[in-house]
């Protein structure tokens, strides 16, 4: 007989780059034997976000426990892909005890939280509680938000900008729809800058949500996982930007991936990355790089103009030692000329 209990789910929305993926690790590093399910959506053409967390270690992280739903944001593909990757986790033998769900960066959280009312698994699944991971420093450098002004000269002088910044309606929608909302890498932002961006998000979100300074996605996984929101029957109080359309679409966004091969300067890579980003209207790099001579594969992560990148665990047998990186960024980019100035072949 299956149980009566519904299972929670947490969805964790927030732009390109906020840590989603490092706030999900903690929570599996914290797990504290709780059997938690990853459901993990990527905007682009690799599995990055899959391969961070499958390579992390963490008991749970393991592969055949982490389901991906690729290419396309999972509130666009709700009937094709979202219903029965939620009917396969509730219908084991073996339930999770909770259910997370990362959603692409580029992904609207509001038609997801209504997928959950699908009469398939609605007596099953809750969602517990939405949680937006912001950028602070990002937030803080007025990322998310054009100049008022600059904005109205180009509506005025071009009638095809006369709709609201897609960036901003992804980030709008993303806190409206939040429980609970996340001020990450709070520690690179000054006390003054922290409370600024602090007091703005605040004066955004709904009533009564509450905003969180977090530092490597260090949350404690008590305080994010049991909210008992209940999101999925409180849909009128979470506005969007995309009420009145039957579905939306990503034609604002494009990523595609370029091929490197083996790499020995990684600072010159590291060089040319800041280049390309810097020139051209880049929102995220992320990928990975074979080292010859090293046995483990070298992880690349980029938002704006900050670049990570580290050895994140050894090339297993077998595996292809490739070098790709995927490139998102707003509709119309010079992918000939990223290309160049990211291999080094730029005139």
């Amino acid at each position: 007989m299956k149980s009566l209990h519904k299972i929670p789910a947490t969805v964790i929305t927030g732009f390109l780059g906020a840590g989603k993926t490092t706030l999900v690790r903690h929570l599996m590093e914290n797990a504290d034997g709780k059997r938690i399910a990853l459901v993990i959506n990527e905007f682009g053409d690799l599995g990055v976000d899959r391969d961070i967390l499958a390579a992390c270690g963490v008991p749970g992280c393991e592969e055949d426990n982490i389901i991906e739903l690729p290419n396309g944001c999972i509130c666009c593909t709700v009937a094709d892909e979202f219903l029965p990757t939620m009917q396969a986790l509730i219908n084991r033998a073996d339930p999770p005890d909770h259910i997370v769900i990362e959603t692409s960066g580029l992904a609207l959280p509001k038609p997801l939280v209504k997928a959950f009312n699908w009469p398939e698994i609605r007596s099953r699944v809750t969602v517990d509680g939405v949680v937006a991971v912001l950028d602070a420093p990002a937030v803080a450098e007025g990322r998310f938000a054009d100049d008022p002004d600059a904005v109205q000269v180009q509506r005025e002088s071009d009638d095809s900008l006369d709709h609201d910044n897609p960036l901003e309606e992804v980030y709008t929608d993303q806190i409206l729809c939040a429980d609970m909302v996340l001020l990450n890498k709070a520690d690179l932002i000054d006390e003054p800058g922290l409370d600024t961006v602090l007091k703005t998000v605040t004066e955004q979100v709904r009533s009564g949500v509450k905003v969180v300074p977090t530092h490597r996605g260090q949350m404690d996984p008590r305080v994010l996982l049991g909210m008992g929101a209940a999101a999925e029957d409180d849909l009128e109080n979470r506005p969007s930007h995309h009420e009145t359309e039957e579905d939306h679409d990503h034609d604002d966004f494009e990523s595609f991936h370029v091929d490197l091969g083996a790499v020995t300067d990684l600072d010159g890579l590291e060089a040319r990355l800041h280049t390309a980003i810097t020139e051209h209207n880049i929102l995220r790099i992320k990928g990975f790089i074979d080292v010859p001579g090293k046995p483990m594969r070298h992880l690349v992560q980029a938002v704006g103009p900050r670049l990570d990148r580290y050895y994140d665990r050894a090339w297993k047998a077998g595996e292809d030692r490739r070098s790709r990186l995927v490139v998102i960024g707003l509709h119309g980019l010079d992918r000939e000329s990223i290309t160049a100035r990211i291999l080094g072949t730029a005139a």
